[in-house]
């Protein structure tokens, strides 16, 4: 199934949000959530390729909680603290969206 034009919409500024989120977090496991962040990128690379676009994201953020968290104990498995979707999964999103072909600034807006 596809993801229309809101769903992507919607994804979008979660993503945007959790990468905002980050990079203004304070906290004691802001490394790890960094690090966390890009191990999602790696992720998605391995689950999208190389050439995809944000809707083909969004379609992979629809089932990000059935592989989320195993990531996650994988990168930071003593800091659950770490763990927070809405800053290290949405960063890594808004990460990985940056390189979709239909990404703003890559010849399409």
């Amino acid at each position: 199934m596809s993801a229309d034009a809101s769903e992507v919409q919607a994804a979008r500024f979660s993503w945007e949000e959790g990468l905002r989120r980050l990079e203004s977090d304070r906290s004691p496991v802001r490394g790890l959530r960094n690090e966390l962040s890009f191990a999602v990128v790696d992720e998605l690379r391995r689950q999208v390729g190389v050439t995809f676009t944000v809707a083909d994201l969004a379609r992979a953020y629809r089932t990000a909680s059935t592989w989320y968290f195993d990531v996650a104990a994988r990168v930071a498995p003593a800091e659950t603290d770490a763990w927070d979707p809405a800053l290290a999964l949405d960063a890594g999103f808004a990460r990985m969206a940056r390189m979709a072909t239909d990404a703003p600034g890559r010849g399409r807006d």
